[in-house]
């Protein structure tokens, strides 16, 4: 689950913002069905009592702080984050077969609450900083944070389907842009290109590494495929916390820090077909392109290693 730009880094996303202005006069031609507002939202999911929750569940809870040093994960906190991820990532792949023609987003989070709470886990959106269900489900021109309802999924759609499980007292965070149908030849493209984006991402990860370059490879492929990051979006630290230090950001920055051996964290670009400028619906959260663009996003949580980096989320871990 992606995390809105702190505070602190508001000025340097202004900053890049002033510098690619330019940019977003693109406009997506593809055909495709808008979403202009949320629609019926069903009663919170009850999670049984023997559940692990973490603590926003019993009290109202602003997001977690991503300030700060990142944590040192030990050897027994890796384990149980690899734990967490692979049923984040298995619940993720469930929740794709159901991203079919006539499928409300509200069926779909129904399966995923049904589904990890039945693995003894706790669906970690649910109540966080106020999200009032258990997934986040973001079609066509929203760039995250959708809140499931009674919309039927139609042809040519595409939907970004955002799973995080709390196991054990650990989060397990991921995400994947699914394609509804028949998609236009622009949908397939971003879809697919964004996928590629994380890859590459994960790909220069290492010990050593500046955090920054991964906004810098993001930077560099969109310019390569004519494509807009949605900049007011972050990855975040994650563990027993749901979002902490580092704060990972999608665009070209200058923010200091590396990444050590033991540090988990996230990497979520959201890619758009036309400019990256987000406006918040009335519900708070959903996140829609101001000018109607769609976008894609993938995301996963990863370790950094003595060697490399490890994909956390992913079902064969």
């Amino acid at each position: 689950m992606q995390l809105k730009i702190s505070k602190n880094a508001l000025q340097v996303c202004g900053q890049f913002i002033q510098r690619n202005l330019f940019q977003f006069g693109k406009r997506d031609k593809g055909q495709w069905d808008k979403i202009t507002a949320t629609g019926n939202v069903s009663e919170e999911r009850s999670v049984p009592e023997h559940i692990i929750k973490p603590p926003y569940y019993y009290k109202q809870m602003g997001a977690g702080n991503t300030m700060g040093r990142p944590e040192i994960k030990t050897a027994d906190q890796v384990n149980q984050m690899r734990s967490s991820g692979k049923l984040a990532a298995q619940i993720l792949r469930q929740c794709g077969q159901m991203a079919k023609i006539g499928m409300t987003t509200d069926e779909i989070d129904e399966f995923a609450h049904e589904r990890i709470v039945a693995h003894n886990a706790y669906p970690s959106p649910l109540r966080y900083a106020g999200f009032p269900k258990s997934v986040c489900t973001s079609i066509n021109n929203v760039a995250c944070h959708g809140i499931p309802d009674d919309r039927q999924l139609l042809d040519g759609d595409i939907i970004n389907i955002d799973v995080t499980v709390y196991l054990n007292g650990y989060h397990g965070d991921c995400s994947e842009t699914f394609l509804v149908g028949d998609v236009d030849e622009r949908g397939q493209y971003l879809v697919n290109c964004t996928r590629d984006c994380l890859s590459r991402c994960i790909a220069l990860c290492g010990p050593g590494v500046a955090f920054n370059e991964i906004g810098k490879c993001i930077q560099r492929f969109c310019k390569d495929h004519d494509l807009e990051s949605v900049a007011a979006f972050i990855g975040h630290g994650i563990g027993s916390y749901f979002h902490g230090p580092p704060e990972i950001y999608h665009y070209d920055n200058e923010v200091p820090g590396q990444m050590e051996p033991g540090m988990t964290f996230t990497i979520e670009p959201i890619l758009s077909l036309g400019g990256g400028e987000i406006g918040i619906l009335e519900d708070g959260w959903t996140a829609l392109s101001l000018d109607n663009s769609r976008s894609a996003q993938f995301e996963h949580t990863i370790l950094i290693t003595d060697s490399g980096v490890e994909v956390l989320t992913t079902k064969d871990v």
